[in-house]
């Protein structure tokens, strides 16, 4: 019997709606596959309290290496002009989420707790994660909340300053210490003051230092009394985004250096090679004083002198950077005496840490330091009391001081888990 056409031409239709129903079924998940996002894992590098941070941020996988994350969070830190310190936070993403970045910044005060100030740091965190978790497949369980009155009380608030900019702060400390042989007591009071604008930096510094120390060796009792007061003072002005220029003054009796009284004054100026708004990332820093100083001493010096006035003047040179792979720090400082140039100082500091590779760290710090310039010690030989009990300076040539440090973590790079518990 022959086939009917039409069953036919119905199972040809049958056939192509299932292919094409097929097909576009195929599309739709492989387009859903190709839009959902891999998870977000978060790597955060900064000076801060990471384990709150990780508790309290539960929707991203925290891990311990930055080659794991396709999610980094860099924050820098420095201290502010109100006391407190300024965070740059900035993020960074990599693989699904590599074209998203953001830069925040989060300042604190100095009656800040610590507590209030990581309760701030997380949510300026949250911020920033906020369009990575729109990117996520956690968009859709996002609840939005705006706090109406909260709004209504910051419109209020009054943000004229009563203190001007003004940070004031007064400390003091005593300390005792006994052992069989060795009893100390030192106690230390001081007072400081700091105005900050973006034109002016006006700072103050008094402070006043006791230490009385007992020795007992042998039968013998050596005894010993530092006494030293302090006020330093400076007034610094901002020219430009790079230059600056300020004036330093003060005054100081100190019995460790054989000081009855000395007072000084030096203008300095001041070039970054970057713009300053650039200081928490990089600085390279070239300052200049020229001053003068007089020095009244206790005892009669090595060059025979109970008082004498110079001139001098110092070069100091700053570098620093704060990258994702680590930080340097160096620091040079050269000073001499207008008239009599062999009597001049070296110094030179650096820091260096630095990211290897996955879980590997190493860190460096050195000091040198070439010293011609101790035109303050007593003349004649130093007494035991001066050796065993620190009593007065000692005549040096230099000092010297290296140390290296090299960490490795390794391990589970995505537990989240956080336990503090003994």
């Amino acid at each position: 019997m022959p086939e009917n056409p039409i069953f036919n031409i119905k199972g040809i239709l049958g056939y192509l709606t299932f292919c094409i129903l097929f097909v576009v079924q195929f599309s739709a998940s492989a387009q859903e596959d190709e839009d959902k996002k891999a998870p977000m894992r978060l790597f955060i590098n900064c000076n801060c309290d990471k384990n709150y941070l990780r508790q309290e941020i539960k929707y991203v996988g925290h891990v311990r290496d930055q080659a794991q994350a396709n999610i980094t969070l860099f924050i820098f830190d420095i201290a502010n002009g109100s006391g407190g310190r300024t965070y740059d936070l900035e993020f960074t993403g990599s693989g699904d989420y590599q074209n998203i970045s953001d830069k925040l910044s989060y300042d604190t005060t100095a009656n800040m707790t610590s507590d209030e100030v990581r309760k701030g740091l997380l949510k300026k965190v949250q911020s920033g994660l906020l369009k990575y978790v729109l990117e996520s497949g956690l968009a859709e369980d996002i609840t939005y909340t705006v706090n109406q009155s909260g709004f209504a009380e910051v419109q209020e608030i009054d943000f004229r300053d009563p203190w001007n900019n003004w940070i004031f702060e007064v400390f003091g400390s005593a300390d005792l210490g006994k052992e069989t042989s060795r009893k100390d007591f030192k106690y230390r009071l001081g007072f400081e003051s700091d105005h900050v604008t973006e034109n002016w930096r006006i700072r103050t510094d008094l402070g006043l230092f006791k230490a009385d120390s007992e020795y007992e060796t042998d039968g013998e009792i050596y005894t010993s009394e530092r006494f030293q007061y302090y006020a330093d003072g400076s007034i610094v002005r901002s020219i430009s985004d790079h230059w600056s220029t300020g004036i330093f003054s003060g005054l100081r009796h100190d019995t460790f250096t054989n000081l009855d009284f000395r007072y000084y004054f030096q203008p300095a100026i001041e070039y970054n090679i970057y713009p300053y708004s650039e200081v928490l990332r990089r600085e390279i820093v070239f300052a200049y004083k020229i001053g003068y100083f007089h020095n009244d001493y206790i005892e009669t010096t090595i060059f025979n002198k109970l008082e004498e006035g110079v001139f001098n003047h110092r070069l100091d040179l700053q570098v620093r950077y704060r990258q994702q792979w680590g930080n340097i720090y160096a620091r040079i400082v050269g000073s001499s005496f207008l008239n009599d140039f062999e009597k001049n100082r070296l110094q030179f500091n650096s820091n260096l840490n630095v990211r290897l590779l996955k879980g590997l760290a190493v860190r460096f710090a050195s000091r040198y330091e070439i010293i011609r310039d101790q035109i303050n010690l007593p003349s004649g030989d130093a007494s035991i009391e001066d050796v065993l009990l620190q009593q007065k300076q000692i005549a040096t040539a230099y000092q010297l001081g290296f140390s290296v440090g090299l960490s490795y973590t390794f391990g589970s790079a995505f537990n989240n888990i956080i336990n503090t518990r003994l």
